[in-house]
Formats: C-alpha cells, sequence, structure tokens
C-alpha cells in the first residue's frame, strides 16, 4: 500500500509538472529591469504575430481592450457586442454591468467564453477560466445602483494570467478595495484604470488605488476628452513616469516591464480591416 502511494503521488506530481508548461506562472509580481525611456513599447496591427511569451493590448474604445496572447487568444475586456469591422470571433469577452457601455445581452453566440462580471443580485459570482495559455479570474465588487442605493459584489475586476505577467482590468470601480479585495487581486504587471473623475470613481481616489497597486504599467481608460485626462496624468506625474505611446496599442513581456513605474496612454481605435 505505501509503494502504491509513492508511486500515486510521484505520478501526480509528474503530470502537474506537464500542465504547469503550458502557461508561464504568474504570482501577480511584477519582476522589472531598470529600462529607460519607452523602449519595451513596441507598436503593431492587433493581428501581427506575436513573439513569444508577449501579450498585445489594443484599446478598442471607453473601456473595452482587446487582450490577445502569442498563441492567438483574443480576449476583449467590458465587450459591448460591437469591436470594429473586423472579422475576430474572440475567444473570452468579459463584461461589467454598471452601465451598457460595458456590456451587452446579446454576445454573439459563437463566443466560447462570456463571463459576466455579475451573479444574482448581491451574491456576485465566482470565474477561474483555465485556458493553458492564460487564466482569467475575477475579483467581485460592489456597485451603485441605478436607483442610488448599493449593488453588493455586482461587478468585478478581470485578472488576466499570461506569460508570467498579471494584466487587471479594474471596470467600472465604485469604490476602493478592501483588504480582501487587495489581496484577491495580488500584484499587478498592468492595469487598466477609469479616470472619468465621476461617473465611476473620483480621481483622488483612483489615484490612491492606483498607487496603492504599484504596477509597473497604468494604462489610463474611460476618459472623457484630454482635460480628464490630463489632470489624472498631472496627479500622478511625481510617482509616475508618463509616456504617450501615440497609438492604440503596445506589446508587453515580463522582461521587459519598466524599472520605474509607468503610465502608458493609449488613443483608442476601433479593429478595423485595413483596405489594401
Amino acid at each position: 500500500m505505501r509503494l502504491f502511494l509513492i508511486s500515486f503521488i510521484a505520478v501526480c506530481v509528474s503530470s502537474i509538472g506537464v500542465a504547469a508548461q503550458t502557461r508561464t506562472p504568474s504570482h501577480c509580481i511584477a519582476l522589472a529591469e531598470d529600462i529607460q525611456g519607452a523602449e519595451y513599447v513596441q507598436r503593431a496591427s492587433y493581428d501581427v504575430e506575436l513573439a513569444p511569451e508577449t501579450v498585445r493590448i489594443h484599446y478598442i474604445s471607453h473601456a473595452s481592450f482587446l487582450i490577445r496572447t502569442a498563441g492567438g487568444l483574443n480576449m476583449v475586456t467590458d465587450f459591448t457586442g460591437f469591436t470594429g469591422n473586423a472579422r475576430m470571433i474572440p475567444d473570452v469577452v468579459t463584461m461589467n454591468h454598471a452601465h451598457e457601455t460595458h456590456w451587452t445581452a446579446f454576445p454573439d453566440p459563437a463566443i466560447p467564453h462570456v463571463l459576466e462580471g455579475w451573479g444574482p443580485f448581491g451574491e456576485g459570482i465566482d470565474h477561474r477560466l483555465d485556458l493553458g495559455e492564460v487564466l482569467v479570474r475575477n475579483v467581485s465588487t460592489d456597485i451603485r445602483s441605478q436607483w442610488s442605493g448599493i449593488e453588493t459584489e455586482g461587478n468585478s475586476i478581470f485578472v488576466f494570467e499570461v506569460a508570467g505577467l498579471c494584466i487587471g482590468h479594474l471596470g467600472h470601480l465604485h469604490h476602493e478595495p478592501n483588504a480582501e479585495q487587495y489581496a484577491a487581486i495580488g500584484r499587478l504587471d498592468v492595469v487598466m484604470a477609469a479616470v472619468d473623475g465621476g461617473t465611476s470613481l473620483d480621481l483622488p481616489t483612483m489615484m490612491r488605488i492606483v498607487g496603492r497597486l504599484r504596477s509597473s504599467i497604468v494604462i489610463p481608460m474611460h476618459w472623457f476628452g484630454d482635460f480628464t485626462l490630463d489632470v489624472f496624468l498631472t496627479g500622478m506625474q511625481d510617482e509616475f513616469q508618463i509616456v504617450d505611446v501615440g497609438g492604440p496599442a503596445l506589446d508587453v513581456s515580463l522582461d521587459r516591464l519598466p524599472g520605474r513605474p509607468t503610465i502608458m496612454v493609449l488613443r483608442p481605435e476601433w479593429l478595423n480591416v485595413t483596405p489594401e
């Protein structure tokens, strides 16, 4: 019996080792080199082939981003049903229902994985979708209801662990995470944060959250014009380097994260087919 147990444990350990090879593990901890400037930024079309262990982040619109893996998985955050004229069916879409600009009631049935950031009223929802190359999980948060009340755990922060990176989308956040939620989020290497200053969170609170997360890369989203964006950038410039990418997308890899926390400004652009 003892020999059988030893053999069984050995087989299990071996199996776990094989499975782990499908995704570079992320512990939600950034390992950054001291890289100055914007040398780690690579601009490219959303559908151009990626180098191994690299992730492409394309700002589509409002709070929607395409996160594309080197293996060709396409994930869209705060999916509204429209991403542009490109004929691309995402593998995963995440949604939040604080406003209709963050979800759709009619996602394409061809999408394999549709992850709603809410469950039954007040109960929240738990997602842990493991696709081998990427793990998608969520942390439920409260939102303001349309009647000025509170819907407990009515939205989600979605976290994507891929290529050794931990990428977080704060969604339509309405309150600062508590200690338990911060712990569940973990250390994000890249975070998308709403900086509208009102419909989600006031800017001082969002600045405090971004400062506490101490992510290597912060991507502002959900901003309504350059004035709102500039207020956020001005408030963060003492703690963060600021880089205007000058386009909608950048490529990120674990070994090329900036040494100093950096705000990367992306300019939203639909996923459109370029005429030949």
